[in-house]
């Protein structure tokens, strides 16, 4: 029996899987941990952290399923996107690793723009947004110029802990395509982009396909970690990328709903679709002649972490039963789910959240609903951007932490007005690694195979409440008056708020 491993670095844990060729998971551990915020708008991680949590996972799940390192036959890959790690002559990193929820590079965004104008479509194909790696590059040129000239390679968040367990600095198409750096219809890094920032072309990594062999592990990780150096190590994926793989969906028109720190409504494309008014993101799919169109907002699961974080709770059972108390539309409340800016539709990093509707009635029960409805809204309106793209909605597999709770779920559900699938395993970001792990070692004959032999879904679906679905929409339509109410109110408190 072959066994397999994916890891899944995520911005708050880094989790690692190790399952059989049929699927069944063997074990499963995780390590949490924070960004560190420095300054108001900043979002920074140590990679030392993420290597450390690598470590401690891989010897756990060896040490639960009791399998040997030698029996593990590959090792896939799934990531936080868009995070910039700057390696120096030496592969040391040069400073912590900006993030994708990063604001700071605001002023570099503009500069990007201006230099480039309508050919940001064209280059492109996505909004230049803040947290995004060819931004933070840019940021550290103009605000770190000596650590800028030290800087020999480039790369992602998960091709950082590749690179540690194998000794190869890489990246694959789908996390290369989301740094505003790469040709994204011609799956290379942009030559014409890179020369118009003047940025070197040989500091970004060679890209392959996320199931391709990139090395296998090496002998000193193998020490630290108990893996076999035949361990085959693939390329890996972009988060998304590789949840859709965890999720089976590999068929034009299907989507994933994911609520993970972020969320994102995630169409599979056979074709790279520009949005003329660049409110969603096109990114390179799993394989050549594959693409995914998402809406994708900033806080998803991570709005429900801050309302708790106000009662010093982490207890999202409690979250579930609380919620659970009040009825669709909480009684009045709409929350904007903007806690540190917004992407789809409003690509503004300078928006706030906002919770409007309270009175002397309402309770944490009313609140908490109010965080899920306004997290399904927002991925709601994802949705109907999409759709209007021309896109097609097939079967919607609901993923992520929120497809963990009933309630959530169901709101969802209720919201969108759609039936919903539910994987059968919790973490389909791990378990597409673990996929892609198998077709790179020769287990499986290729991505729907891989997702054919292991993928399986609850036996039943979330179908949505029709009466609630039509109270949601005008909610909904609530929701996006308030922020049309409040569009420049937020932005100045945002500016004023961190200029404190």
């Amino acid at each position: 029996m072959a066994f397999l491993m994916g890891i899944d670095l995520g911005t708050s844990s880094l989790k690692t899987i190790i399952i059989d060729e049929k699927g069944n998971n063997m074990a499963l551990a995780s390590r949490s941990y924070q960004y560190d915020a420095p300054i108001s708008g900043y979002a920074e991680q140590n990679v030392d952290v993420w290597w450390q949590a690598a470590i401690e996972t891989i010897k756990e799940v060896l040490a639960k399923s009791g399998i040997k390192g030698d029996e593990i036959k590959g090792v896939g890959f799934s990531g936080q996107m868009h995070g910039a790690v700057l390696l120096d002559e030496k592969n040391e990193v040069i400073r912590p690793v900006i993030l994708h929820c990063d604001v700071r590079t605001g002023r570099q965004v503009e500069n990007v723009k201006k230099l480039l104008g309508n050919r940001v479509r064209e280059l492109m194909m996505n909004p230049v947004y803040t947290g995004f790696l060819l931004v933070s590059l840019l940021w550290v040129r103009d605000n770190e110029p000596e650590n800028y000239k030290r800087i020999r390679k480039v790369c992602l968040p998960k091709d950082y802990i590749k690179y540690k367990l194998s000794g190869e600095i890489t990246s694959d198409y789908s996390d290369a395509s989301a740094t505003l750096a790469f040709d994204i219809k011609n799956n290379k890094w942009s030559k014409e982009i890179l020369d118009l920032m003047d940025v070197s072309y040989d500091i970004f990594p060679e890209c392959y396909d996320t199931y391709s062999v990139v090395g296998h592990i090496s002998k000193e990780s193998a020490k630290l970690t108990g893996l076999s150096t035949k361990a085959a190590v693939v390329a890996g994926g972009g988060d998304q990328v590789m949840q859709g793989i965890g999720n089976g969906v590999t068929e034009i028109g299907q989507v994933t709903a994911n609520i993970g720190s972020s969320g994102q409504i995630c169409f599979q494309s056979d074709l790279p679709f520009v949005n003329p008014n660049l409110s969603t993101n096109t990114f390179c799919g799993y394989k050549k002649g594959r693409w995914i169109v998402q809406g994708a907002i900033m806080h998803a699961g991570l709005s429900l972490e801050w309302f708790n974080s106000l009662f010093e709770t982490k207890d999202y059972q409690m979250s579930n039963k609380l919620a659970e108390e009040a009825v669709a539309g909480s009684d009045g409340l709409i929350f904007l789910p903007y806690l540190n800016g917004e992407r789809t539709p409003h690509a503004n990093p300078n928006l706030s959240a906002m919770l409007i509707g309270l009175n002397s009635k309402t309770r944490r029960s009313q609140m908490t609903r109010a965080v899920m409805e306004g997290v399904s809204f927002a991925l709601y309106e994802c949705m109907e951007v999409c759709e209007n793209l021309g896109l097609s909605i097939g079967t919607v597999v609901a993923s992520g932490g929120g497809a963990r709770s009933p309630l959530w779920l169901q709101i969802q559900s209720d919201v969108y007005g759609l039936p919903l699938k539910v994987a059968d395993n919790k973490e389909q970001a791990c378990l597409g690694a673990a996929i892609t792990a198998g077709v790179g070692a020769g287990i499986y004959k290729s991505t729907e195979d891989g997702c054919a032999n292991v993928v399986r879904y609850k036996k039943e679906m979330i179908e949505p409440n029709v009466e609630n679905h039509k109270k949601y929409m005008e909610y909904y339509a609530l929701f996006k008056d308030a922020y049309l109410a409040n569009e420049e109110l937020l932005q100045k408190l945002t500016v004023m708020g961190r200029n404190l």
